[in-house]
């Protein structure tokens, strides 16, 4: 192919761009499952630019044909290793609705076009790229593989399938955020060393023969092990499952967390204890690489996902809000790290330059966006299994707002950047508890675009216990402030929020009742997502086990189609469409008191068969009154 004008300042994406390099060859072919966008919000732009800053060389195959081997052997074999990731996200998300229905619309490809990466990407990919450069390492990372790096619950089959590492039968496997772990991999490979001698690197998977287990450590004894139930124990047996996953889950903090060990059949699949997370120095290095903060000129049309970051900013990493339903615990970690004032100013800098900058900074946030400072000055991680904000905050959480609200502070003096908006990721439990108060104030002053997102995801408390959220008195405490805020500065600004329908612990009856509640207080909510049981999360495996793997008590789990429709249609209960599904969950909950003219139904009374609206009353046209006392 020829290049694109503008393609130069992108890492080479077919031969003819290498050759235009200079190159006679490249050490990484990086695979991705999303078109290619160089931004820092995509993965494997990240891990490409981290690569070329080491000085090695990579290239990019966005999107490949994965039908033949030859779409991964047309930029010839590198000399070190494939690295692959299905993309930003997981591929069976990007395919499927909750509801199991096919996407017409995946936002990270070319005209939003579906189809054009494939179900379960990373191992597709993998075997791919196994039949294209045999004997090559095969290294898989991203969000997908991270999250089924063991036995994982897979929705779309309903069932526990092996570990990505064993099914790919691929080398290495790397967890989380991978900058650290690839250079050491890409460092020992470049000195020649065998995928057998990486086995010491942090953040990483690899396999094993299961005859070469050692009671208590690693195989090469680099690492103290813990070893959770096998695969084949935990596909049998729901308990023995979420056994497994807590086994997973309390090893996930970097400071306290062992190797964990799961056994499929004849091999083992180690993984080494987490790395730790870029400090505020490193994060700013990764942050500072020349992105061009564009999709590459292959795309004409452009590619939706970018449109929603181009003007955004990223400033830390980690939560410890630890929403049961959230993979961030399992992926990124709940230790907050931050960049530095001056990092996030340079970024704000290079977005105004942008031609086509209209002056809006779009968000400044990341998985938690008032987050810039770890939870609290302990000093060996985090607590294994206490909640920092829930159910009631930790006596020891760090409340100090102030730094976020200087960055914001500094943000709105950068030349030309007119407005500093934050959309969305705020934890308002923790906005509340903020000792200064003046971020809320300044927040509703300044960086709301007319409407803020937050996430009390429902109102009844025993299931937000479930879920990891505050209780309902606490966003409405959040409300409460809200609205006095805008009408201290007379904005006229609202709360959008999010809920989450058939979560785990959530009856028919809880539906109803969050439903009146919602109409009780006048909130018509218009964000509105049926529970979606993805890989890496404790919601999940609630939902597969009827079990909360933290006490291993029984958890009502909502499963059959039409209960799910319901209660999501419970939540909009206004919507015409939506009235048939209400009404039975009404009638079947024993709640026919909703039905009826008072103010605090939901329905209005069906009509009798035959029932005929009454016609209008004949208005007499304006001027055809009869006159009295001749018209005087």
């Amino acid at each position: 192919m020829s290049l694109e004008p503008g393609a130069a300042s992108f890492l080479p994406v077919s031969a003819a761009c290498m050759s235009g390099r200079g190159w006679d060859g490249y050490d990484f072919l990086l695979v991705t499952g999303d078109a290619y966008v160089d931004h820092p919000s995509f993965g494997a732009a990240v891990i490409g630019r981290v690569l070329e800053a080491a000085g090695y060389r990579a290239a990019v195959l966005a999107q490949p044909d994965f039908t033949s081997p030859d779409a991964f052997s047309a930029m010839g074999r590198p000399r070190l290793a494939v690295l692959i990731t299905a993309g930003s996200i997981d591929s069976m998300v990007a395919h499927y609705t909750a509801a199991k229905k096919p996407r017409r619309q995946d936002d990270y490809s070319p005209d939003r076009r579906a189809g054009l990466r494939p179900d379960r990407a990373a191992l597709v990919y993998a075997h791919r790229a196994r039949e294209a450069f045999p004997g090559l390492p095969l290294i898989l990372g991203g969000l997908e593989a991270s999250l089924r790096r063991f036995a994982h619950y897979d929705y779309w089959d309903d069932k526990v399938r092996r570990s990505y590492l064993v099914d790919a039968r691929a080398d290495l496997l790397v967890c989380g955020m991978g900058e650290r772990a690839i250079l050491e991999i890409a460092r020992g490979l470049r000195d020649g060393a065998r995928i057998d001698d990486l086995r010491g690197i942090r953040g990483i998977c690899y396999r094993a023969p299961a005859s070469a287990a050692i009671d208590g450590k690693t195989p090469d004894g680099a690492f103290d092990a813990v070893t959770c139930e096998p695969y084949e124990r935990a596909a049998a047996s729901k308990t023995a499952f979420a056994r497994a996953f807590m086994t997973q889950y309390d090893n996930q903090d970097a400071a306290s967390g062992l190797a964990v060990i799961q056994r499929h059949g004849d091999t083992i699949v180690v993984q080494t204890p987490p790395a730790p997370p870029l400090n505020t120095e490193q994060l700013d290095a990764v942050a500072d690489l020349p992105y061009t903060r564009a999709a590459h000129p292959m795309y004409p049309g452009g590619i939706k996902a970018v449109e929603e970051v181009r003007f955004s900013v990223i400033h830390n990493r980690g939560c410890f809000g630890s929403c049961s339903f959230c993979s961030i615990a399992f992926h990124q970690g709940r230790v907050v790290s931050a960049r530095s004032h001056g990092s996030v100013l340079g970024e704000a800098r290079v977005i105004a330059a942008l031609p086509d900058f209209k002056g809006y900074i779009h968000d400044v946030g990341g998985p938690t966006a008032n987050f810039r400072r770890p939870s609290c000055g302990k000093k060996t991680g985090m607590c294994r299994r206490r909640l920092c904000l829930t159910p009631e905050p930790c006596p020891r959480l760090d409340r100090d707002g102030s730094d976020y609200l200087e960055l914001l502070r500094k943000l709105r003096r950068v030349p030309g950047v007119k407005k500093v908006f934050i959309r969305s990721g705020l934890r308002y439990d923790h906005l509340l508890l903020d000792t200064s108060a003046a971020l809320l104030d300044e927040l509703v002053k300044h960086h709301v675009s007319g409407q803020l997102k937050v996430a009390p995801e429902h109102c009844r408390d025993a299931v937000l216990d479930l879920m990891g959220k505050p209780r309902w008195a606490v966003y409405e405490r959040f409300q409460k402030r809200f609205d006095a805020l805008n009408k201290k500065y007379g904005k006229e600004q609202y709360l959008v929020p999010y809920l989450i329908s058939s979560h785990p612990g959530c009856t028919l009856s809880d539906a109803v009742e969050m439903a009146e509640t919602l109409n009780r207080t006048g909130r018509r909510p218009e964000q509105v997502q049926d529970f979606y049981p993805t890989p890496g999360t404790l919601s999940t495996c609630m939902y597969h086990t009827g079990l909360d793997p933290r006490t291993m008590k029984p958890v009502y789990v909502p499963r059959s189609p039409r209960e799910k429709a319901m209660q999501r249609a419970l939540l909009q209960w206004r919507l015409p469409q939506n009235r048939a599904l209400v009404m039975s969950a009404l009638r079947q909950t024993g709640r026919m008191d909703l039905v009826g003219h008072g103010p605090h139904c939901l329905l209005r009374p069906e009509r009798p068969p035959g029932y005929k609206k009454p016609a209008p009353k004949e208005v007499k046209p304006h001027g055809t009154r009869k006159k009295r006392n001749g018209g005087r």
